[in-house]
């Protein structure tokens, strides 16, 4: 296979020198190796080819998936996939993407479910679109993902380790993850209140994102575990724009608001999945007074390991293809379509200078 220089190489290299900042600036430390500088820093976006400007981020996908494990976390592993078979069924859906003007994508497969940047490092490589990949444990679907060191470990013990993958890279693959994933399973109880697990979980992801910067996504399983889950990532004192509320779809124009007021992301990554005229609907409700804490995506791809060829991967181009025009359709603006697709992306997941609060 020939491997394709990403186009935005050169920028990458240039910019490698403007992303450091004082710790002391932002609360947030930098991957180890960068280089010093006097300049005030520009917003950067963590691919896992390097750091590029945040303003070539693009239009970005912000929940999607290339490759899922579903074995559980004491049972996955390298040995369960092939990268060459996953890089070859998943190219020609991220190149249909680079055909649609999409350049940024956020990977949201988190570790112990294949999370592998060896595929996503060939996939960028293959396409020169920024693929961002994470750290982080997953919390929800019973605990199924949740190694068993985190069970024992502190919420502080679990910030280290994922704050070394981001001083460090992953594993092996010199691959920094640009967020932090976590997820929390049904709020349960009257009031409705996480497990023990799945609040260590968001703890520990607050605090690794107070050291580094980071934001975190986070899986929630209905409105109230959402709202639990903010709650608990501000109890550590944690800035709310570094929260994202996964699975936003269902929970209520109510429950939206209260996210977005406390300035907090809402994220409806279920588009293609509902009726269009559906999240039309639901994206145009939020407009009103909280464009600028919405995101879009699709929840899509999910080559699934130990199927035959990965399974029936779901294509990423429902956004584009329908949504968007009927956004159109609606009456939104060019102006806030940019907003949405191109602009709150850039913010959310950008890194390496203040970032505004609520």
């Amino acid at each position: 296979m020939t491997t394709r220089r990403s186009p935005s190489a050169l920028t990458r290299r240039t910019f490698l020198g403007r992303v450091v900042l004082a710790s002391g600036a932002v609360g947030i430390t930098l991957p180890v190796g960068a280089a010093a500088t006097t300049k005030r820093p520009r917003p950067f976006i963590q691919t896992v080819l390097g750091p590029i400007p945040a303003d070539q981020f693009g239009l970005v996908l912000t929940h999607e998936h290339v490759m899922c494990d579903f074995i559980g976390a004491d049972q996955t592993g390298r040995q369960r996939w092939n990268v060459n078979e996953v890089v070859r069924r998943m190219l020609p859906h991220l190149n249909q993407l680079k055909e649609r003007g999409i350049s940024g994508f956020i990977d949201c497969t988190p570790a112990y479910i294949g999370r592998d940047p060896r595929v996503l490092k060939r996939l960028a490589q293959e396409t020169g679109m920024h693929l961002v990949t994470n750290t982080g444990y997953y919390g929800a679907a019973g605990d199924k993902f949740v190694p068993k060191h985190a069970w024992q470990e502190t919420a502080d013990q679990l910030a280290d380790r994922w704050v070394r993958e981001w001083e460090h890279g992953i594993e092996d693959t010199g691959v920094r993850p640009g967020f932090i994933k976590t997820g929390v399973d049904e709020a349960k109880g009257d009031p409705p209140q996480l497990s023990d697990i799945d609040a260590k979980l968001v703890r520990a992801a607050a605090l690794a994102s107070k050291r580094t910067g980071l934001p975190v996504i986070c899986h929630t399983s209905g409105g109230p575990a959402g709202l639990r889950a903010i709650e608990v990532f501000l109890r550590e004192k944690a800035n709310p724009a570094r929260f994202i509320a996964a699975h936003s779809d269902g929970h209520g124009l109510g429950i939206n608001r209260q996210v977005a007021a406390q300035g907090a992301w809402v994220s409806f990554d279920a588009i293609s999945r509902q009726p269009v005229e559906q999240h039309v609907n639901l994206v145009t409700a939020m407009l009103e007074k909280h464009a600028q804490r919405l995101l879009l995506s699709q929840d899509n791809g999910w080559y699934s390991v130990g199927q035959p060829n990965g399974g029936d991967v779901r294509d990423f181009n429902g956004l584009t293809d329908s949504f968007l025009p009927a956004l159109r359709r609606a009456g939104v603006s060019e102006t806030t379509i940019h907003k949405l697709t191109v602009a709150n992306p850039a913010v959310a997941f950008a890194l390496g200078a203040p970032r505004q609060g609520k």
